[in-house]
């Protein structure tokens, strides 16, 4: 099996390379961070490649030498919040919405004609787009989209298995940043472990720590204004 992973060089991605390359998968795994793909490829069963996913030419240069793929895994990813809604970060907002959904586009028009028929596609959004949250413009309406856009792939391929990720939240770099609470908070080898499980059974969505995610979604039935009412409260 060939898998191809991106954001490979970090967190969540970085363990699911070195799982399916334990796994006896050869992978490839991707990223902008050239030390650290380096060290990846020491695993007799993974290689390196480097892109930047927001350039276009950029991952049809580095993966033109591949034919095909069992396995594609879009995963990476950048979250930043606003802090101030009322004085609205463009810049920001751009920034997150180009890395996190507009290079979604970008990797499927370069690596989703490589899928092999039967195949899997596999896109990782976030558990955030269940509910609107404090700070969360920017992080969060560019996850709802790669939702939105798994659900619609999930439609329209045939001959593709579209798998869309939900996580709750995961120790990572990206997240050790984070200023307030992550209940329930996850590690990214544990993450891992249940992506790997829910593509195996092909599930369409793959959502955790299920305690969680199950909580979250409890929550979306409640009426909008007394849910803006309790998130407004979260961000004081």
């Amino acid at each position: 099996m060939i898998t191809l992973i991106t954001g490979a060089t970090s967190g969540i991605g970085e363990q699911l390379a070195k799982k399916y390359a334990d796994l006896g998968d050869t992978v490839i795994a991707c990223g902008r961070n050239t030390q650290k793909l380096i060290q990846l490829a020491q695993h007799p069963q993974i290689e390196a490649c480097e892109f930047d996913v927001t350039d276009l030419q950029a991952i049809k240069s580095a993966t033109i030498a591949y034919t095909h793929f069992d396995r594609v895994i879009l995963n990476a990813g950048n979250c930043e919040y606003i802090d101030d809604a009322r004085h609205f970060d463009s810049n920001l907002f751009s920034r997150v919405v180009t890395t996190n959904l507009l290079s979604m586009g970008y990797c499927l028009e370069a690596l989703l004609p490589k899928i092999k028929p039967g195949g899997q596609l596999v896109l990782v959004s976030s558990s955030v787009t269940y509910l609107p949250l404090p700070r969360s413009e920017a992080y969060g309406a560019s996850k709802a989209g790669v939702s939105y856009l798994a659900k619609s792939l999930a439609v329209d391929l045939t001959d593709v298995y579209v798998t869309l990720v939900h996580p709750g939240f995961v120790k990572t770099p990206l997240t050790d940043k984070n200023d307030f609470p992550m209940p329930m908070a996850v590690s990214a080898e544990k993450a891992a472990d249940y992506i790997i499980s829910g593509v195996k059974k092909r599930r369409k969505e793959v959502h955790f720590p299920y305690r969680f995610t199950l909580i979250l979604k409890c929550l979306r039935i409640l009426p909008l204004p007394l849910w803006l009412k309790l998130a407004k409260g979260l961000s004081r």
